[in-house]
């Protein structure tokens, strides 16, 4: 007799910290030029275009790796 179940694979939790930690910082210039633009790039947009204001960059969430 074969089986007609499918077997449903888990997600691992390792798998999906992996996936976070591949996201790109990107700069407010890369930000500007999106053609996506999110929340985040847009707060950051808002907080760089202040005089005198230091960024670091911010993870971008369309560099997310798979």
């Amino acid at each position: 007799m074969a089986k007609t179940g499918k077997k449903i694979k888990k997600k691992d939790p390792a798998a999906v910290e992996r996936s976070k930690r591949n996201m790109k910082i990107v700069t407010s210039q890369t930000c500007a030029a999106c053609k996506q633009q999110c929340q985040r790039g847009l707060t950051y947009l808002e907080k760089m275009s202040k005089p005198g204001a230091i960024g670091f960059g911010v993870p971008c969430i369309l560099t997310r790796g798979k």
